[in-house]
């Protein structure tokens, strides 16, 4: 299956990107932005409904000229660098979810919104989302676009030939643990041979992890991949792999396409916008497909915000642009166009949304998203998560691919894990 545009979350070090906005602060030339009357607002390929964006330059056009640019790329990369060089730097600028945290503790260089009336708009989001968007200080650089509420996809037919619930309700019901799930997995692999639940433990162990409230490193600045929050996650990655429910095939190959289409993989955990990568990855399984909650809670997988940086003249006007870009409606229209889960629970009983989708057998998918994104559990999100978690996740990638022993991986990523912190001056 295709790789999602957000399937490839950053693997470098959080302290990159501390350095690189935290190194502007000691400066005190003015930074380079925009007229007022001129305004340049960046994003990326899908970060934002194209429709939304020409009709915002349209409804904005006589007070303002904006120039909306997608920039391609290592997105955060070419930001920072941006913004360091202090020229040329966008009024509004799109910050990727798994990139927020970076962001965070260099509050000062963006405009804290909660100045420009930001809490009058809080109640319409999801009040964890919203967290996402603050500093620890409070302040707000962050403003919602959109999340990836995670659920099951499964193949109706699949299931019901191998005698587990099929209904989305039932399977919703009677999955709702891992160790029910587990037990799904066992079953469809003894009645139909060949067949595996999981693509990989991955899928597993990261899920695992994000439904609960702790990651990598908490506020302290204290290692905690070494608890017991994330040790259940790679305990149950484990087991997954020893009742034989994943495969052995390499998740985004020819042959997981291939495993999908044939309904040797007939299952999977993702967010909402895998919707699209389903459909365009494998379109010859129309009308097979239906989606259930994932066992014990759902996970959030992805979801970005809009920012307005210090360098822009006219922020009073860039957050109005803002607001009305990411409001209900204009949400709704970027699930339909672009795929993103809105932000916005009022969004969630529009007509649009209210659709049955031919490709999931009429099934209304807002039904299961919808309450999910309600249900995510709010987790401090560390700069320091992506490097501290990345060994964990390639050592049980190794338990899972190669077969490595799970005791020498866990001691391996322990040990890397070690040596990160004391890079990044992480407590141990």
């Amino acid at each position: 299956m295709r790789l999602s545009r957000r399937g490839l979350l950053r693997a470098g070090t959080a302290g990159a990107a501390a350095t690189a906005l935290g190194g502007l602060a000691s400066g005190c030339a003015v930074p380079t932005g925009s007229t007022g009357r001129d305004m340049v607002l960046w994003y990326w390929s899908g970060g934002l409904s194209d429709t939304v964006v020409k009709n915002a330059k349209a409804r904005y056009g006589g007070e303002v000229s904006l120039k909306a640019v997608q920039v391609g790329g290592y997105y955060r990369s070419k930001l920072i660098t941006t913004m360091a060089g202090r020229a040329h730097i966008p009024d509004i600028a799109g910050l990727k979810g798994e990139d927020m945290a970076s962001y965070l503790p260099n509050a000062d260089q963006f405009v804290d919104l909660r100045t420009l009336g930001a809490d009058r708009h809080r109640s319409g989001y999801l009040p964890w989302k919203w967290d996402q968007g603050l500093a620890d200080d409070g302040t707000m650089v962050g403003f919602p676009i959109d999340c990836g509420p995670v659920a099951h996809y499964y193949q109706y037919a699949v299931f019901r030939r191998a005698g587990l619930p099929y209904e989305p309700a039932d399977v919703s019901a009677e999955l709702n643990t891992w160790e029910k799930f587990f037990g799904a997995g066992e079953q469809l692999k003894k009645r139909i041979p060949g067949t595996c639940l999981l693509t990989d433990v991955n899928s597993v162990f990261e899920n695992a992890v994000q439904q609960g409230g702790k990651r990598y490193v908490d506020k302290e600045r204290r290692f905690i991949g070494d608890q017991e929050h994330v040790r259940r996650a790679w305990d149950l990655a484990v087991e997954a792999k020893r009742r034989g429910i994943v495969s052995d095939i390499v998740n985004g190959t020819p042959d997981q396409l291939s495993a999908v289409e044939s309904g040797k993989l007939p299952s999977q955990l993702g967010a909402s916008w895998a919707t699209s990568d389903i459909k365009n990855g494998v379109p010859k399984t129309a009308g097979r497909w239906r989606v259930a909650d994932m066992p014990v809670r759902p996970s959030n997988n992805g979801g970005s915000f809009l920012s307005i940086t210090k360098a822009c003249r006219d922020p009073e006007r860039a957050f109005r642009i803002i607001t009305w870009l990411l409001d209900p409606a204009n949400q709704a229209r970027g699930y339909v166009d672009a795929g993103l889960f809105p932000s916005t629970p009022a969004s969630y009983g529009m007509a649009e949304l209210r659709e049955p989708d031919p490709f999931f057998g009429g099934q209304v998918t807002m039904d299961v998203f919808g309450p999910a994104a309600r249900k995510i559990t709010v987790a401090y999100n560390s700069p320091y998560d992506v490097a501290l978690g990345q060994p964990i996740k390639d050592e049980i990638k190794n338990v899972g691919v190669l077969g490595k022993d799970p005791r020498k991986a866990w001691s391996d990523a322990m040990g890397k894990c070690r040596r990160i912190a004391e890079h990044l001056g992480v407590s141990y």
